[in-house]
This record gives C-alpha cells, sequence and structure tokens, in this order.
C-alpha cells in the first residue's frame, strides 16, 4: 500500500501540472492549475462552499516538484517500516487518519491560507511508527526514529510557508492511531475495536477542522505547504 499510495500522490500531481500548476511551485492562485484550485485546503471554501472534501484532496495536492519528491520519499522510507509492523489495513487507516488530522492542524493555524501536501499524513506515519516501536521494545533515539523527527521539526520551524499546524495534527493523528492499534489491537486482541477507535480520531478530526475553519475571504491569503 506504501507504493500505491506513491504512485496516487504521483498521478495526481501530474495531472495538477497538466492543468496548468508550475513544476517550481504555486506563488499565488495567478498560476495555479485547475485541479490544485478545486483540492485545495481553503476554509471559506469550506464553510461558505460546502466544499468539505477539501479535507481529503489537498492531501493529495503539491506545491511543486521539491514538494511531492521530499513527501514521496519520506512516505517510501517510513511506510516500507511501518506498514510490515502493522498490516496493510490498519497502514492505511493510519494515513488517511493523519491526513484528516493534518488538514485540522493546518485550519486551525491558517484557515485563510491555501494548503496542500501529503507532510501530515507521512507525519502521521512517524507518530505511529514511533508509538508501535516503543511498546515493542524498539529504541527511538537508536532506531533513528528520534533524530528523524527532531530534523523535520526543526526544518518545519525555519522554512517559511510550511504548514506547523498539519505537521503537528497530523503527527498526533497518527501517533493516537498507533496506540489504538498496539493496546487494543495486538494486546487485548481487538483489531475492530482499534478501527473503531481510529475512525473515531477521524470523526473528530473532521467535526474540529469544520468548527475552525471560518473565515470571509474570498480567496486563500498566501499558499503553505504541508
Amino acid at each position: 500500500m506504501t507504493n500505491v499510495l506513491v504512485a496516487i500522490n504521483t498521478i495526481v500531481f501530474l495531472a495538477e501540472t497538466a492543468t496548468g500548476s508550475s513544476l517550481g511551485g504555486v506563488s499565488s492562485t495567478a498560476n495555479a492549475g485547475t485541479i490544485y484550485l478545486k483540492g485545495l485546503l481553503f476554509g471559506p471554501y469550506i464553510t461558505q462552499s460546502h466544499e468539505y472534501y477539501r479535507l481529503l484532496t489537498s492531501g493529495f495536492l503539491h506545491d511543486g516538484i521539491l514538494h511531492i519528491l521530499f513527501n514521496m520519499w519520506f512516505l517510501w522510507i517510513m511506510g516500507r517500516l511501518l506498514e510490515p509492523a502493522i498490516g496493510k489495513l490498519n497502514f492505511v487507516v493510519v494515513y488517511f487518519v493523519a491526513l484528516l488530522a493534518g488538514s485540522f492542524g493546518a485550519l486551525l493555524f491558517e484557515p485563510l491560507a491555501g494548503t496542500v501536501g501529503a507532510s501530515g499524513a507521512c507525519f502521521g506515519i512517524l507518530g505511529a511508527l514511533m508509538v508501535v516501536a516503543y511498546y515493542r521494545g524498539i529504541s527511538i533515539w537508536q532506531s533513528g526514529l528520534g533524530i528523524t523527527l527532531v530534523i523535520n521539526i526543526v526544518f518545519s520551524l525555519s522554512v517559511p510557508g510550511i504548514s506547523i499546524g498539519g505537521h503537528i495534527g497530523g503527527f498526533v493523528g497518527g501517533a493516537a492511531c498507533g496506540w489504538l492499534i498496539v493496546q487494543l489491537g495486538e494486546r487485548r486482541r481487538m483489531p475492530a475495536a482499534a478501527i473503531a477507535g481510529c475512525v473515531g480520531v477521524a470523526v473528530i478530526s473532521v467535526a474540529l477542522a469544520l468548527a475552525v475553519a471560518g473565515g470571509h475571504g474570498l480567496t486563500p491569503n498566501g499558499v503553505t505547504i504541508f
């Protein structure tokens, strides 16, 4: 499923480019393509136009070739560690829950910025992986997961235009799913309950995203990536 998700993101990026988005990135909505504009995360479009699908579609869009290359490299590395550890179904659930939690975080911090990117989901994969590793007795620091998180936090805080909220939200959502999968799915042998708990995290993320997605901007106030 890691390869499938990388392929889906890549296909969507190619479609973005084919419909007008710049390979170098979108500096404003003026040089954004149709798919990019129709799918990005933007609070007023959600609340005023009821375009709730943007909570999901924004996580499959990217702002230029470097953005998608970094995210897909990160997803490929982290995904190939987590997916065999928890199984395909759990992995896909973590990915999508973290994506929605990342959308909530992005809207909480910057509801009037147009936001795109898969790194909310990618941070969720990292969060779940750290939780699973911890409970299986794998050292967070010796495994390199701790330093990976630190490097990404520093990068997120240092580079302008990155959605800090999207990264935090995705990480927390993924970590919560990792905890549910370990505690309910593995230790108590209640996999259905673990999935249900993850779905609950997704529902809460969507509800909170809708609660903070207000605003009256007609167009995005800049572009952020996550």
